[in-house]
């Protein structure tokens, strides 16, 4: 598919906004960071790589207009920034790796002028972008292996095009599968209460052309009970050192199911995705948003009443022990996830 989630264009972030599909493909021209903080907060922009790409643009464009006269001043600039952007959503490292990323840069390159630090910013918020393609795509090569002609794959949320830059890491998966030959037939999650399943994933592979099954989150159990899913890919959103990962609300709910029916659970992400930082799951920040995504359709039509009390975290964590493997650009870490992930992300 010939587009691209979030790229710099025309001297502004241009994104697609997520929220407007399946309706229609509308494009965001981002020229503040407040603006960018918006539309990360309101998912407008989503998906943990897509969330890097957005963080080193978002750290250029908040210093790009700088007055500082040294690089003291230029340093302090550049720290409200990151700092800001990154209180938009708590769950997804990307975000913060690619804030972290942007600061190192900055500080290894300090003897320089400021404009020079700034081109070298904008070439590494481009980088970002560049390596990601890249690495979705290693992903797609070293996952597809998993999978066999006419399996039946069932899959969460949205990890494809729109949460990467142009490809995807568990849908990623899916489409190098179908370019080298393999049938799948795709069972889509419709991923409540924002539908990311229904409204993205659903509409990417649609427009890939690929046999795809919208579900209700609840019929996943009486799929698997039938013999209808033969595998079972999800993203992630933040990688604990032992291998527990944080994803889409229900995710964990599959992991569970598929660990009862004997089914393969694979989780797909970048190594920027692990944060060795953190031991476990129960270390894991989790987002809690607003109410109304469950008590109202998007914020229109009331489906509850008023005044009921609401549990709305983003995201939920996945045992270690209920994933098969996890497919990352670096290849395919299996158990013992404490000794194999830190032999791969060495």
């Amino acid at each position: 598919m010939s587009i691209r989630t979030i790229e710099w264009k025309n001297n502004y972030i241009r994104m697609i906004d997520q929220t407007k599909l399946p309706q229609k493909l509308v494009y965001l021209n981002i020229k503040d960071i407040e603006s960018l903080w918006q539309a990360i907060k309101l998912l407008k922009v989503r998906g943990a790589p897509a969330l890097g790409g957005a963080a080193g643009l978002g750290a250029y464009l908040g210093i790009r207009n700088s007055r500082a006269v040294n690089y003291l001043q230029f340093e302090k600039e550049l720290g409200r920034v990151c700092d800001y952007l990154a209180s938009s959503r708590p769950t997804a490292i990307n975000l913060f790796w690619g804030l972290e990323r942007m600061m190192r840069v900055s500080q290894a390159n300090k003897n320089k002028s400021i404009l020079e630090i700034k081109k070298m910013l904008f070439k590494e918020a481009q980088m970002i972008i560049e390596e990601d393609r890249a690495s979705c795509r290693q992903i797609g090569n070293f996952g597809e292996k998993l999978f066999c002609d006419n399996d039946s794959v069932l899959t969460i949320c949205n990890t494809g095009i729109l949460a990467t830059i142009d490809y995807g890491t568990a849908l990623g998966v899916i489409y190098r599968a179908q370019e080298v030959g393999k049938r799948l037939k795709i069972y889509a999650c419709e991923t409540r209460p924002l539908l990311q399943g229904a409204r993205l994933t659903t509409w990417e592979l649609k427009r890939k052309n690929m046999d795809v099954t919208l579900i209700c989150d609840s019929m996943a159990a009486s799929l698997m009970q039938q013999g209808k899913i033969k595998k079972v890919i999800a993203g992630a959103d933040r990688i604990a050192a032992n291998g527990d990962t944080a994803n889409k609300i229900g995710t964990s709910s599959l992991a569970i199911l598929a660990k009862y029916h004997k089914i393969p659970f694979y989780i797909a992400a970048p190594v920027s995705t692990f944060d060795l930082n953190i031991k476990s799951g129960k270390e894991i920040p989790i987002e809690q948003r607003n109410p109304a995504e469950i008590t109202e359709l998007f914020f229109k039509n009331r489906v509850a009443p008023r005044g009921i009390k609401v549990f709305n975290p983003a995201f939920d964590v996945t045992p270690n022990a209920l994933i098969s493997a996890i497919i990352t650009d670096k290849g395919v870490i299996r158990p013992p996830y404490l000794k194999n992930i830190c032999s791969y992300l060495k």
